[in-house]
């Protein structure tokens, strides 16, 4: 029987690549929602369906977190909803591509942080140079949103923190963190999103959407990187995390089509290779955001 079971389970590399595409094909979903819901409405929802998700499949309420463990726990759902928050308003106004590739220099700071290695140096050069070529002065004819830009970045520093957040809190909670953390984050999310979803809490199109988004963007994601930790090096996880941003400009291209002009091709190459390059070089691999 076990080995029946075993036999549906994709290898640690498909698995690594659906939840890549899974977590992008949930953001191209959510996009689709803003003009109905916006991105705080959106926030909302999918932070609450997806909490929704992994408390069904881990049962959070079987361990407990301390007094102690508490505060980091509440940190860390707090930074898992603004993240979420600010990543949508980004959204909103530039690529996903783009988007992904602003957000994904948060971790590759904190993964260089205090070392005084050159090659770790390197690494932030290019992603800097990265930002460079993304930024609204590099291609002024495709008019790049600075604020949406912005937006990013702040996204990438709370997914640097998320980091150090969910090491602390998950040290005695384990993978029911996740659970704990997004109903925290929907919590947290509900005053900002809920004006703006409240009409549409009995539209079956608009919620079926948002069920797809918490699927794609949280649960699906979750239950495929649960297995590749468990079966793939840390090191090859973290190689194979770094196309995030590539993955997400092909699905910004295929389903909201969203074309991108060399330089900024270019920009997202280069946090690409950063990233690949901290990753192969470090010691762990950059956790990704639920």
């Amino acid at each position: 029987m076990q080995n029946r079971r075993r036999s549906w389970e994709p290898c640690p590399s498909s698995a690594c690549l659906g939840a890549i595409l899974s977590v992008q094909v949930g953001a191209a979903f959510a996009k689709g929602l803003f003009p109905v819901l916006g991105p705080d409405g959106t926030t909302m929802l999918r932070l609450l369906i997806g909490a929704l998700m992994l408390a069904a499949v881990l049962r959070p309420w079987k361990v407990l977190p301390t007094r102690k463990g508490l505060p980091w726990l509440a940190v860390y759902g707090v930074t898992v909803s603004v993240m979420n928050l600010l990543f949508y308003a980004a959204l909103e106004r530039i690529p996903l591509g783009i988007c992904v590739a602003l957000e994904f220099t948060g971790p590759l700071f904190v993964a260089t942080l205090g070392s005084r290695r050159l090659l770790d140096l390197v690494w932030v050069v290019l992603a800097v140079a990265g930002i460079v070529l993304l930024s609204p002065f590099a291609d002024i004819s495709r008019g790049l949103d600075p604020i949406g830009v912005l937006l990013a970045l702040a996204a990438g520093a709370c997914w640097g923190l998320y980091i150090i957040c969910a090491q602390k809190a998950g040290a005695e909670l384990g993978a029911r963190t996740s659970a704990y953390g997004m109903a925290i984050a929907a919590l947290v999310a509900l005053p900002f999103g809920f004006t703006a979803a409240e009409p549409y809490l009995t539209d079956s199109h608009v919620m079926a959407a948002a069920v797809v988004v918490g699927l794609f963007s949280s649960a699906l994601p979750f239950w495929l990187e649960m297995m590749v930790l468990a079966r793939m090096p840390a090191k090859v996880y973290g190689m194979i995390v770094c196309l995030e941003p590539a993955g997400a400009a092909l699905t910004g291209f295929l389903f909201l089509h969203e074309s991108l002009s060399v330089l900024q091709c270019a920009g997202i190459g280069a946090v690409i290779a950063a990233a690949f390059g901290a990753a192969v070089t470090a010691r762990a691999p950059v956790p990704s955001p639920c």
